[in-house]
């Protein structure tokens, strides 16, 4: 039997990297427990380096094992695009191009994205996911979507953004409440009133600019709930729940029983950016970033 590093070691090393089980992977892999064992071992007697520590009930990567998977992880994401990208053109399509986004961005950056873009190129199939700014990250640095839209002030080292959309925040209220754009003259006539927030979760630095919203106008605000999507949030308010403040844009696309004051005269504003992997081979890509240049 030959001990040739083949492409099914790499497969069978992800394999345990991950589970860090002997039984769980082979189980996994549909394999003897044995089996893997021993093609682990061919693998590392190749390479000349050890890449897992046993112990009797414990299997852990060592550094040049964590560094391995890594990379291999990486590059085999690669390879399933390269591939997923091959198919697509033996089929006739053009190619395509995995987004993800936040919800604001729905209201009117992705419409006209693929608007413009369908003209262009007709033949190019699109996936769209609403994730969150972390999710987004960690999926963009993964080569998991080619695209983000994001609200993030600052992103992992690899990932390249781009501003596309910078506009004001605005106060949300039932409708029947009695401020109105008339009357509305600072944000602290809410003091003592409940706020409905997204999660901080949902990206870290869009809630930090919320607050300091309301440390400009001198109070803390009482919370009363936390969420991850606009929906949610509306329909609390709607049923007087709290207030909340959210970009201006997602102000469309929803019919509630609510109503918006813009924030206008304050600091801060919210920007919109495209992120993207530089590390991201699919050709498809770079005709996007073109629309934004």
């Amino acid at each position: 039997m030959s001990n040739q590093i083949e492409l099914r070691h790499f497969k069978y090393f992800l394999a345990l990297a991950e589970d860090l089980h002997f039984r769980k992977a082979a189980e996994r892999l549909f394999i003897s427990q044995p089996g893997l064992s021993r093609q682990i071992k061919v693998m590392e007697e190749n390479l000349g380096v050890m890449l897992f520590e046993r112990h009797n009930r414990k299997v852990e990567l060592t550094i040049a094992g964590k560094y391995l998977y890594k990379e291999v992880k990486s590059n085999f994401k690669r390879l399933d695009n390269i591939i997923d990208y091959t198919r697509l053109l033996s089929e006739g399509i053009d190619g395509k191009l995995k987004l993800g986004y936040v919800g604001s961005a729905m209201q009117k950056v992705i419409p006209d994205l693929l608007l413009q873009f369908k003209k262009e190129y007709p033949n190019v199939h699109f996936s769209l996911s609403e994730m969150d700014n972390n999710k987004q990250i960690q999926a963009l640095l993964d080569q998991e979507i080619d695209v983000g839209f994001v609200r993030q002030e600052r992103v992992p080292r690899g990932l390249i953004v781009k501003p596309v959309l910078k506009e004001t925040f605005s106060l949300v209220l039932p409708k029947v409440h009695k401020l109105n754009t008339s009357n509305f003259k600072h944000l602290s006539q809410l003091r003592d009133e409940h706020f409905i927030f997204f999660d901080s979760s949902f990206g870290k630095s869009s809630y930090e600019k919320i607050l300091q919203i309301f440390d400009d106008s001198g109070f803390t605000p009482l919370y009363s709930h936390y969420t991850v999507n606009a929906s949610s949030i509306f329909r609390l308010v709607e049923n007087n729940f709290g207030f909340s403040i959210v970009p201006t844009s997602l102000k469309y696309g929803y019919d509630m029983d609510i109503k918006f004051i813009e924030l206008d005269k304050i600091r801060q504003r919210t920007t919109l950016k495209i992120a993207w992997n530089k590390m991201n081979t699919n050709p498809i890509l770079e005709n996007v970033l073109k629309i934004y240049e």
